[in-house]
């Protein structure tokens, strides 16, 4: 049975929402997969700038996911791959949510909105998933995308899955 996807709007990061970021993703259970632990403000300060400065320049980037009332509840987006390892160069889409907000269908319609974004762009995107991440790896399916590869993350035990989709 399908349901409804949630109504979601997707901004360009605002210098506040570097503070909503860190305050949402102040959860271990958030952080899982991404370190497991908390991010001083300045970690999310930074990437806040970055993100609008790739927006201006490439018409995409890590946006706010702000639900139906206007509450930034985590990002979307994409943003090319830049680790030495992976999918080096491709465009990469990814979803983080506050833990209160996880299995309501915000990631899968944030998803589905940046896909729709980045149409114009590049033939095709990846999405990098920790093996273990069973939440996200039930978004790519939503999404129609293929596990493609596997890596072993370097100096970690960590394997992620890469999934494709063609645009």
């Amino acid at each position: 049975m399908n349901r409804a996807l949630p109504a979601v709007r997707l901004r360009v990061p605002t210098h506040e929402d570097a503070f909503v970021r860190h305050r949402v993703f102040d959860d271990p259970d958030v952080m899982e997969f991404h370190g497991g632990r908390r991010a001083e403000l300045s970690v999310h300060e930074e990437p806040t700038a970055r993100r609008r400065r790739h927006d201006a320049e490439r018409g995409f980037c890590l946006w706010s996911v702000l639900d139906g009332s206007g509450q930034v509840i985590g990002f979307t987006g994409a943003q090319p791959w830049e680790r030495e390892w992976g999918p080096t160069g491709e465009i990469e889409i990814g979803w983080r949510l506050g833990r209160e907000h996880w299995g309501k269908g915000y990631a899968t319609a944030a998803a589905r909105q940046t896909l729709e974004r980045v149409v114009a762009g590049p033939k095709g995107v990846v999405a990098m998933v920790d093996a273990c991440n069973s939440r996200s790896t039930g978004v790519t399916r939503r999404l129609g995308m293929r596990l493609a590869e596997t890596f072993t993350i370097p100096a970690s035990p960590h394997e992620v899955h890469c999934y494709r989709l063609d645009l």
